[in-house]
Order: structure tokens, then C-alpha cells, then sequence
């Protein structure tokens, strides 16, 4: 894997951080090294890792490739569009979708997220209404990852208003359909390589094969999909790995008054501190990914390890800006863009302050 990032990855980030280009030639080397199909079963035309050596492998890209947005982009398909489909989906909708994915060829979508609902994941106002032997699909969706290049989208919306959230169905819509119009990608703060857009269901007709899992059962997937979350998150493991080690060769290396900056405490233990995150944040996400592929619940252990492991980002990046100084703060350093891209793990897949919400309730708080 490494050598995949050293020999194919390797890409202008600043450049493609810049112009907010998803780069797509790194994209499809990944296709054919296998890694969207790591974790699909063989008989689905993956390789059938398991989860944890999965995550271990997208660990170490992070590590070697320094696009975080790419990395992100590849664990939206593998933990949460193919892992729903896998689970979800009929043997018809997964040789439809999985194949062209694992290949490269298609890029999936998760459409939930609405203006104004956000944080409160069911509160939407698309609808689908039956009609004959169809379903027609009305509402808005926003910052919708990979969204302005998606062949297709889970589109998550209202069969029965009047149940709430048992009454939420979620529908696989091609992103040709009519009806379904996609919008120009949002400029974002960080993971400007991942592009982020909105996506408008103007009486958009999909057959009723087209319904992923029992009707009502989009919060059944949706909440699946969020138990994987953490593992959209875990290469960050990798970054961090990463940013540690270039911290210690500045402190190593760099001299201020003949003496290596590193023989400062005020820079040695922010040093030891980035360690210690690193080291609390990967038992935290293994420990998750364990239960996970054995089966377990692990709704606390993964709300827990989101919010520490996104926060710990945000930290380290910060404590590497102030190592490297104003060479950190420059944009060809990538430390900055680091941190901005830090800050969006924060927020994505539910909030750190739902999380905590999350933790709280299961301590019957």
C-alpha cells in the first residue's frame, strides 16, 4: 500500500487543494490496486478482507498520501454506500452497483442530509409518494459528498410522514434520472479534493425496484451506516502518524541559538502530547472496529472514538503549525491544509456535539 502511494498517488495537493479538483487519475490507481473492493466479499468481486486488516490498509494510505480528501472519498464507498448495499440491498441492486464500484466505474452518493434538518439526520422534508408501480421523489438534499460526480445516490426520503422516522425509505437513483439534477460543487474549507454539492428531486420517477431494503427501513439503514462511521474516519490514524513524524524531524533539525528546538519543552511536549492522542485514538478505533466485525453493537464505542480521534486531528494540527511556525502556516506546507481538513471531521457524519449527545443517552443520561 505504501508502495501504491509512493509510486501512484503522488499528485499536486496544493494544486488540486487549490482548485478544488477531485483527482480522479489517483482514484481509479486505487481501483485497480483493489482497494475498493478490500472488504467485499469474493463472491461480490472483492478481495473479502476483513474489517480490521481493511482499515489497517486505508490507515496506511493516509499515512503515505497526503490528499486527505481522496482518502475520505474512498472510505464514503467502502463504509458507507457499498456496506449499506451489501447489507440492504437484492442480489439484483448489488450486481447493478458493487461491480462498477469496486472497479471504479461508479461512484455512489449518500443523500440525507437536508437544509435545516442537518444534526437531526430524520428530519426531512423529501417525500416519495407511490404512484402505480412507481415512486416519485421530491425535495433537496445538500453537502452531499462526491454528490457533482456521482453516477448514482441513496436518496433517503419520506414514504409515510405521518410514523416519523420508521416512515423514511431510502431509494438507489441513477444521477441521469429525470427529475434528479445535481449542482455545481460548494466551496469548503478543507477536503477541497472531495467535492461537496446539492442535489434537487423535481418529480423524480424511480420503479419500485429501485427501493433499497422493506419500505420504512431507511432509518434500519441509515443507523447501519453510521455504525460504520468510525471507519470512515480511521485512516485520520494514518495522517496523524504522519504529521507526528514531521514534527519530530523539525524538532530534530531545525536550531534556533544553535540549539535544535526540540531540546524546548514548550516544543517537546507538544510533541509527546501529539504521541499520546495518536496512541489513545488508534486503541479507541480498534477496539470499535473489533466489535464491528464481530458483530457487536458498538454505538458508544464509536461516538466515543469519533469525537476523540476528530478532535485529536484538530489538535496535533494545530500543535504542527506551532512547531513548523510560519513555515506551517504557509500553504505549500500542507500543515494548514491539514488542519482545515481536520476541522471537517468534526462536523461530517454527525457532529461532535451529537456524539457526545449519543454517549450521554446510552449512560442513560
Amino acid at each position: 500500500v505504501l508502495d501504491l502511494c509512493k509510486e501512484q498517488l503522488q499528485h499536486d495537493v496544493v494544486a488540486m487543494d487549490r482548485a478544488g479538483r477531485f483527482p480522479e487519475h489517483a482514484w481509479h490507481n486505487c481501483a485497480k490496486f483493489g482497494v475498493l473492493g478490500w472488504p467485499v466479499p469474493k463472491k461480490h468481486g472483492g478481495s473479502g478482507y476483513s474489517v480490521t486488516t481493511t482499515a489497517c490498509l486505508m490507515e496506511a494510505i493516509s499515512y503515505g498520501c497526503e490528499d486527505n480528501g481522496l482518502v475520505f472519498a474512498l472510505g464514503t464507498q467502502l463504509w458507507g454506500i457499498e456496506t449499506a448495499l451489501l447489507h440492504f440491498g437484492s442480489n439484483a441492486q448489488i450486481a447493478r452497483y458493487v461491480p462498477g464500484m469496486i472497479r471504479g466505474e461508479l461512484i455512489g452518493a449518500f443523500a440525507i442530509t437536508e437544509e435545516g434538518s442537518g444534526s437531526d439526520a430524520y428530519g426531512l422534508d423529501s417525500t416519495a409518494v407511490a404512484d402505480g408501480n412507481d415512486f416519485v421523489l421530491n425535495g433537496e438534499k445538500v453537502l452531499i459528498t462526491l454528490a457533482p460526480i456521482a453516477d448514482f445516490a441513496v436518496v433517503f426520503a419520506k414514504t409515510k410522514p405521518e410514523v416519523g422516522r420508521w416512515g423514511i425509505s431510502a431509494f438507489l437513483v441513477d444521477t441521469d434520472a429525470p427529475g434528479f439534477t445535481v449542482h455545481p460543487a460548494d466551496p469548503m474549507m478543507g477536503l477541497r479534493t472531495v467535492p461537496l454539492g446539492r442535489v434537487t428531486l423535481n418529480d423524480c420517477r424511480v420503479p419500485a425496484d429501485a427501493l433499497l431494503g422493506k419500505p420504512g427501513a431507511g432509518a434500519s439503514i441509515f443507523g447501519y451506516s453510521q455504525g460504520w462511521e468510525t471507519l470512515i474516519m480511521a485512516p485520520q490514524l494514518g495522517a496523524m502518524q504522519r504529521i507526528l513524524e514531521q514534527c519530530i524531524h523539525a524538532a530534530k533539525t531545525r536550531n534556533r541559538a544553535n540549539i535544535a528546538i526540540g531540546k524546548h519543552q514548550a516544543v517537546s511536549h507538544r510533541i509527546a502530547d501529539m504521541k499520546l492522542r495518536l496512541e489513545t485514538s488508534r486503541l479507541l478505533v480498534y477496539k470499535t472496529v473489533h466489535m464491528l466485525e464481530h458483530g457487536k453493537s458498538a454505538s458508544m464505542e464509536s461516538a466515543l472514538a469519533k469525537t476523540y480521534l476528530s478532535e485529536s486531528f484538530v489538535k496535533s494540527s494545530m500543535d504542527a503549525i506551532a512547531i513548523f511556525g510560519g513555515e506551517g502556516y504557509k500553504t505549500e506546507a500542507g500543515i494548514e491544509r491539514d488542519l482545515r481538513d481536520a476541522i471537517g471531521a468534526t462536523i461530517y457524519g454527525g457532529t461532535v456535539d451529537v456524539q457526545r449527545n449519543i454517549v450521554a443517552g446510552l449512560l442513560g443520561l
